[in-house]
């Protein structure tokens, strides 16, 4: 289920005003690293409809830190509903691309949106830290929660929720380098219990659609 965004990682964007034309200046640049993914995503999609077993074992406890430094743990959420994707803020494509469509969908649940927290979980804390994340997830939505951690602890995280990713070299440089991961939404319940996945290919209305039918 490996493919790979192939382009090297731009600089975290700049920051304009919340809303958006913020969110539209993220997607420029869109490339063949969409079609990549979207395999790829497709693969998770599958390895998640296999039996009641693979169902059962999505999620999980994770020790990672938000945007302010501070500790976040699955209990944090309990609750609310968790609309989980991991990426990286210097995915070219992809990962915009889906925080975008998410935003969209929780701005289209309306009154609903109180109950679903949108969680954005890095595959690269060495570039992601607690400040970048911040900044990027609050780039889609003001809802949007941004978690880093130790190398470790987003491995044990990835695990929890049956991720792949790893490290691609592009260069000899420190920076030189992109993620290749794969790209679903696993929305939780307010139990912590996987309920359902979702394609990070979707638009904002079928993503909508999707939790609508659970967030009642």
């Amino acid at each position: 289920m490996a493919t790979a965004d192939d382009i090297s990682p731009p600089p975290l964007p700049p920051s304009p005003p919340p809303g958006p034309s913020r969110r539209a200046a993220l997607l420029i640049g869109l490339g063949g690293g969409l079609v990549m993914l979207a395999l790829m995503g497709v693969a998770a999609l599958v390895s998640l409809t296999k039996g009641p077993d693979a169902v059962m074992s999505v999620g999980g406890p994770f020790n990672l830190l938000d945007g302010d430094g501070k500790p976040v743990t699955e209990k944090t959420f309990r609750g609310k509903f968790m609309l989980v994707y991991f990426g990286y803020t210097f995915c070219p494509d992809v990962c915009p691309t889906t925080l975008n469509q998410v935003a969209e969908a929780i701005d289209r649940l309306g009154p609903k949106a109180d109950r679903v927290v949108p969680v954005f979980i890095t595959v690269d804390p060495k570039r992601d830290t607690p400040a970048v994340m911040k900044e990027f997830a609050a780039a889609f939505s003001p809802r949007m929660i941004g978690l880093t951690g130790s190398a470790d602890e987003i491995g044990k995280a990835a695990r929890a929720y049956r991720v792949y990713f790893a490290e691609r070299r592009t260069g000899p440089g420190a920076n030189d380098y992109t993620m290749d991961h794969s790209s679903i939404l696993y929305l939780m319940g307010p139990d912590g219990r996987f309920l359902a996945p979702i394609r990070a290919e979707e638009t904002g209305e079928q993503i909508a659609a999707a939790l609508g039918r659970f967030v009642r």
